[in-house]
């Protein structure tokens, strides 16, 4: 069950629309820009993110669009959810190993610290992921705001 205290991860400054990367790395590199600045992760997160991407891959290829829910343990100052919409969709490899890479348009990094935080959260992404209609609502916003009010309702 999501609770009040996760959905206040999600904030506005945490929301990237602006992120034009290469790969995988190169995201997680200007993340790693932006997160520090503002207090969020310590200094093993880049490290901490493109080891657990490499063992646990986190592409996910769903009926309308790729995602991937990048999120690495004992890494993290303060909880978060950062979300982002790069420029240009950014290849992530499957979920499991399974099918072929993910051309991820929407990416959401889990920082959470709570005990069972994460799987909370990945389990209530994926529901909201295989919602065409709430995938579509969430690509359609525009502004930060407009995009953490909608995830927001569809998690709540």
């Amino acid at each position: 069950m999501i609770g009040a205290e996760d959905l206040e991860l999600l904030k506005p400054e945490l929301v990237f629309v602006d992120i034009d990367a290469e790969d995988t790395e190169d995201l997680f590199r200007q993340m790693q820009a932006r997160l520090d600045s503002m207090g969020y992760i310590k200094d093993n997160w880049l490290d901490a993110m493109l080891e657990r991407e490499r063992n646990y891959a986190t592409g996910l290829q769903t009926p309308t669009i790729g995602v991937a829910i990048p999120h690495a343990d004992n890494c993290v100052n303060k909880a978060y959810i950062a979300v982002i919409k790069p420029v240009k969709p950014v290849t992530f490899q499957p979920m499991g190993g399974i099918g072929d890479e993910v051309s991820a348009e929407l990416v959401i990094n889990l920082g959470i610290m709570r005990e069972g935080g994460q799987v909370e959260m990945l389990q209530a992404l994926m529901r909201i992921f295989m919602d065409d209609a709430a995938v579509t609502d969430i690509m359609a916003q525009k502004t930060p705001n407009d995009l953490v009010a909608t995830i927001k309702a569809h998690l709540a």
